[in-house]
């Protein structure tokens, strides 16, 4: 079973003292390939250079929404520079996050809009975070709309109404471990069979987010992981878990624009 894990952030420090055995864990779990996620400037540094370090492993670069606050013209113009490397393969993660309020509104739809138009000019697909927006982040979305096939919606728990408008803008929709959760995954598992499997993709959120059964034993969650999230939507979707896998991964190559061969594009053997 080859896997991907569309989402995590390797450059956390609940991952300082032990980043080998987490990578060679994934590895025998039969993830091939991992993104990890930029969200400021100084993260986005250090996704990259971990992409570059290890075969197999990708990066994003982006300012979140929680952070956007001290985003500014510098600060993406560091960011664009930066995205120029090719172990760069999308901008994110980017969007609107109403609930906590880390940042003030107005901040976070300034520098959203202008996130959406830098990847747009650089042709990167997008990572998207959306959070108790009310439709808001929808509006912006429409200011500058990725292609088809360009974005992914990470971590989708919304409503029904909310998927359809993002399946039809042609957003891959993230699943990460809150499926595999009794009472919290109920609403996800119901709509999780409603997705097309072309627009699959599967996600740990690590260190965040870790799925049924591995949090009974640990709550840090890592990308071997994803594994558990991946049976748990074959499961709900009454799939065959290999087939299914390597559709998923078909799709996470293809929105990351990344040859789906036993080859990464730095030309080393697609391993960690």
């Amino acid at each position: 079973m080859h896997l991907f894990d569309s989402h995590c952030h390797l450059d956390d420090p609940a991952y300082a003292d032990d980043l080998g055995g987490v990578l060679d864990r994934a590895q025998a779990a039969g993830v091939r390939r991992m993104m990890t996620i930029g969200v400021t400037l100084e993260t986005s540094h250090r996704a990259v250079a971990l992409a570059k370090a290890r075969p197999g492993l990708f990066a994003s670069v982006g300012v979140h929404p929680h952070d956007a606050q001290a985003c500014s013209e510098s600060v993406l113009e560091a960011l664009a520079s930066l995205a120029k490397d090719p172990a760069v393969r999308a901008w994110g993660e980017i969007g609107l996050d109403f609930n906590r309020m880390y940042s003030p509104r107005d901040s976070q739809e300034k520098w959203f809009v202008h996130q959406l138009e830098a990847a747009s000019e650089l042709g990167l697909p997008l990572i998207f975070h959306e959070r108790d927006s009310n439709g808001r982040f929808l509006e912006l979305l429409r200011t500058c709309p990725p292609p088809a096939g360009a974005a992914v919606v990470h971590c989708f728990s919304g409503s029904r109404s909310e998927l359809t408008r993002y399946l039809d803008l042609g957003c891959y929709i993230g699943i990460t471990g809150i499926l595999t959760l009794k009472e919290r995954g109920e609403p996800l598992r119901r709509l999780a069979v409603e997705i097309p499997a072309e627009q699959l993709v599967v996600e740990t959120d690590a260190p965040y987010l870790a799925p049924e059964p591995e949090r009974r034993r640990q709550r840090r969650n890592e990308p071997a992981f994803v594994r558990s999230v991946l049976l748990k939507l074959a499961d709900v979707r009454r799939a065959d878990p290999l087939a299914l896998a390597q559709q998923v991964y078909a799709n996470t190559c293809r929105l990351y624009r990344l040859e789906n061969d036993e080859k990464d594009t730095h030309g080393h053997p697609a391993r960690l």
